[in-house]
């Protein structure tokens, strides 16, 4: 059953289960649940890893190919081939699965709707091109947006309750937007009409209010824009090889999905919130090998915003990050905003990380109105040639700050044999007084060319061992740590550059 085929009557029954994060049945039955795992009291960081890799195996598919242009696709990027891809996706699938080829040439296409076992293979050479019609992208579908859930524009590429897809190959996916297409909805002070400000502000009262999701419905004249991959409630996910461009919003957004590979795909984009990869609600997931240049977060872990993630309330957890590189970006690795859900297991390893345009290297962002437990967080052999603020950013004032009153926690951070070439800080961290930044540890870890002291307000128990600030030894009593959430002048002194060595 696919979203865009169910009845109204149907749909309430569907989502009166997908509320309750309840498997629907089918190929994905069990998504969320499975056997227990052991507690972090039994295993304890990096040890945690090779039981999460185990668990994380990329899709397979049989050896059937359906090509494209058998159901009639034409390239030159002028014809419409959306009919033809979705003929070819249910003949694939019907079949028992395999891939759909797109061959080299450019190809104009609507969204697709994935089906289980069928891999989209994007051929060396091979360009799809969506449309930039938004009327191509209804009917509205299932979707999460900013984390809160509705109906709205199909995502560019979407699945809904699949098993076992993929979308693969050294091809081109162009999202085709610009400075005229989608990203003006953005808005912005000097933006102009219309844009998605009045329909996302609806959004977030409906979700505070409790609206049913069926009644969320913000498709044509909302300019709520769609994200380019969104598989959703789906079990065994393969990304990889592809390049991305152009992206509407976001590019890679697995929601409640468990299982999931992101390899080797190369993102430039940067637009207006082009995050790279962002997991949300989502267990088990490996990114590793990719290239982030963007217009947002390379890649931002989160699980649902505010009112709308404390009702479905699915962390995102064991998450492995590695062997990527991040260029342009808000930050290179980062936890929220939307993260009502709480986020833990979280590991990166040997990335690198280098742009004055790139803000932070691991940030995390929370406020009083989003709330969750923000726990196990592991970096370790990262290398970040320079960064335009901090290398370690932790702000529970991000927008609403500590308006509200569910109170946001980060706890069991470790950053290990880290080091950075310029930035304005090194640590940037601070909390309001009934918030909670604890157990924070920064171990082996080299920071040069920083122009500006550690801020580390209202953090509690910082372990600062074998750290050295521009060559000068640093520990966590260098610098004064208070939970008044204020910056002092006296802080923003930056700390003795050593002498050059011969």
């Amino acid at each position: 059953m696919r979203p865009d085929e169910i009845s109204r009557r149907d749909f309430v029954r569907t989502f009166a289960l997908a509320a309750a994060v309840v498997p629907l049945g089918g190929g994905c039955a069990g998504l969320l649940g499975g056997a227990a795992r052991p507690s972090m009291s039994q295993l304890a960081g990096w040890d945690m890893v090779p039981g999460i890799l185990a668990r994380i195996v990329p899709p397979a598919f049989p050896n059937r190919d359906f090509d494209i242009t058998r159901y009639g696709a034409v390239a030159g990027g002028e014809t419409d081939n959306t009919a033809v891809i979705r003929r070819a996706v249910a003949a694939c699938h019907e079949a028992g699965g395999g891939r759909v080829v797109v061959p080299a040439g450019r190809f104009l296409t609507g969204p697709i709707h994935l089906r289980s076992n069928v891999n989209l293979h994007v051929s060396q050479g091979a360009t799809l091109a969506f449309s930039r019609n938004p009327s191509d992208y209804l009917p509205a579908v299932f979707t999460r947006w900013e984390g809160m859930e509705m109906m709205g524009y199909s995502p560019l590429i979407y699945a809904w309750e699949q098993e076992n897809v993929a979308v693969t190959g050294p091809g081109t996916l162009d999202g085709q937007a610009d400075a005229t297409h989608w990203w003006p909805w953005k808005g912005g002070r000097n933006a102009p009409l219309p844009n998605q400000v009045a329909a996302r502000n609806r959004l977030g009262e409906m979700v505070e209010a409790g609206t049913p999701v069926e009644q969320r419905v913000f498709a044509e004249g909302s300019y709520l824009r769609p994200q380019f991959i969104q598989p959703y409630r789906c079990r065994n996910v393969l990304i990889e090889g592809v390049t991305i461009i152009n992206s509407p919003m976001w590019e890679i957004h697995p929601v409640l999905c468990r299982n999931v590979t992101v390899r080797g795909v190369q993102i430039n984009t940067h637009g207006p919130n082009n995050d790279g990869c962002d997991p949300e609600s989502c267990t088990d997931v490996l990114i590793e090998g990719c290239l982030f240049d963007t217009g947002d977060d390379c890649i931002a872990i989160k699980s649902g915003r505010n009112a709308d993630g404390r009702r479905v309330n699915v962390p995102s957890e064991n998450i492995i990050i590695r062997d990527c590189r991040m260029k342009e970006g808000h930050g290179g690795v980062t936890i929220g905003s939307e993260i009502s859900g709480g986020v833990r297991n979280v590991f990166v390893e040997r990335c690198q990380m280098d742009s004055p345009e790139l803000e932070r290297a691991l940030r995390f962002k929370n406020n009083a109105m989003r709330g969750g437990v923000l726990e196990n967080i592991y970096m370790r052999d990262v290398t970040v040639g320079q960064v335009a603020d901090s290398v370690l950013s932790m702000d529970l004032f991000y927008e609403e700050g500590q308006s509200g009153p569910f109170v946001p926690v980060i706890r069991n951070v470790e950053m290990l044999r880290v080091t950075s070439g310029k930035s304005k800080y090194a640590l940037y961290m601070r909390a309001y007084p009934k918030s909670e930044i604890s157990d924070v540890r920064i171990i082996d870890c080299r920071f040069n060319g920083v122009e500006r002291g550690n801020v580390t307000d209202g953090v509690q128990r910082l372990e600062m061992r074998g750290v050295s600030i521009n060559g000068q030894p640093a520990t966590a009593t260098s610098h004064e740590v208070r939970p008044t959430g204020e910056v002092r002048e006296s802080d923003m002194r930056p700390p003795a550059q050593a002498p050059a060595r011969n």
